[in-house]
């Protein structure tokens, strides 16, 4: 359950009428303040509240005042969704207006939604997104590393060998990457970072944001990796790894790359795979080929 961290008494919104439809809101991840007055409106107007967890909204609403009354608070999570996906669509097929919560931060950002946003769109039925609160972009901006272009992965696969050959595949990516990871595992990912990025790679490490405790570690994934110690971190954690270097080919590197090519394909076929490997135009690099086996 999400320990949300008042910084002051919260008072409720005025209640108003809702638009029929799924609404979509996005609640704190640690500071229960950072909630928006949209969501409150919506969370004290709507006709049926559904949430991840019902306890951590519960306790948000008590927090800011908003009575749950007869309204139905539906739970709706990966575990149940044959049993509430049902009933939320009923609700909404009857005209009513229904509020959807994620346990922390943004629904459908690792967190559930997905099925129920799909069942929604397939239906024909309003849908609606109260923007707010999302771990991964308040890591992004605390991190310091370039935010122009970024790639959200979720969380890497718990097992090493998966692991290893899911951070492989991101580790050439022109973007910054982010990535959620469990207390328990992440020393294993940065070693495994440290081997698919290169230990030299900037990044930085968030942990418990907006909670009490919040903390940012930055430095390359060595120093980072080395600041942790044998002992595991704990509470919610996010990494924010830097992008990798723009390949630089030169002429050679091309030539190179087409003399190994043509030893086993043809001109036509070598030149279309170095194109598609260096993000030359194809016409260029046959005309390469068509020199190199001249």
């Amino acid at each position: 359950m999400t320990d949300f961290r008042p910084l002051a008494e919260g008072t409720a919104t005025a209640q108003q009428a809702i638009a029929p439809g799924l609404h979509f809101i996005a609640t704190p991840i640690g500071a229960a303040r950072d909630i928006t007055l949209r969501a409150l409106d919506l969370l004290a107007g709507a006709d049926v509240l559904a949430a991840e967890d019902t306890r951590s909204l519960r306790h948000l609403m008590e927090i800011h005042g908003i009575a749950l009354s007869k309204r139905p608070l539906v739970a709706y999570h990966d575990h149940n969704e044959a049993e509430a996906l049902p009933r939320l669509i009923r609700a909404l097929e009857e005209g009513k207006s229904v509020v959807y919560a994620s346990e922390a931060g943004t629904p459908l950002v690792s967190d559930p939604g997905f099925g129920l946003a799909r069942a929604v769109i397939a239906a024909g039925l309003p849908l609606f997104a109260a923007p707010g609160p999302s771990a991964a972009l308040c890591a992004l901006t605390l991190s310091g590393l370039p935010s122009d272009r970024f790639l959200f992965a979720g969380f890497p696969p718990s097992t090493r060998t998966a692991r290893q050959s899911f951070l492989a595949g991101l580790a050439a990516a022109e973007a910054t990457v982010i990535l959620y990871e469990s207390p328990k595992r992440v020393r294993e990912t940065l070693g495994d970072l440290a081997q698919s990025f290169g230990g030299s790679r900037r990044m930085a490490l968030c942990r418990e944001l907006t909670k009490r405790f919040e903390e940012v570690r930055r430095g390359t994934v060595e120093e980072v990796l080395d600041a942790l110690g044998p002992t595991d971190p704990k509470g919610e954690i996010v990494l924010v790894i830097d992008r990798a270097s723009p390949v630089t080919h030169t002429a050679e590197s091309v030539q190179a790359a087409l003399d190994a090519a043509l030893q086993t394909m043809s001109v036509k076929d070598a030149a279309a795979a170095v194109a598609a490997a260096t993000g030359l135009p194809r016409r260029q690099v046959y005309q390469m080929a068509l020199a190199r086996g001249a």
